[in-house]
């Protein structure tokens, strides 16, 4: 079953550029939550992680886990 993401707030990265339109939001005020969604089709589908597997998902980011 897919979380109610209604009057979720979703927001990008200060340092995504508004040129391009290849940005994703995150949406961090879901209780255990956090929504990832592509910002060029905002009616569709979002990703959903436990806070905690987004902060793993992040660290791995940070720690070049998926550098190839």
């Amino acid at each position: 079953m897919s979380p109610d993401l209604t009057g979720t707030t979703f927001h990008k990265s200060s340092l995504s550029s508004a040129e391009g339109g290849n940005c994703v939001e995150v949406a961090t005020n879901l209780p255990g939550l956090v929504a990832v969604r592509d910002n060029k089709n905002l009616s569709g589908p979002a990703l959903t992680f436990s806070t905690s597997g987004w902060d793993t998902f992040v660290d791995s980011v940070e720690l070049g886990t998926f550098d190839f």
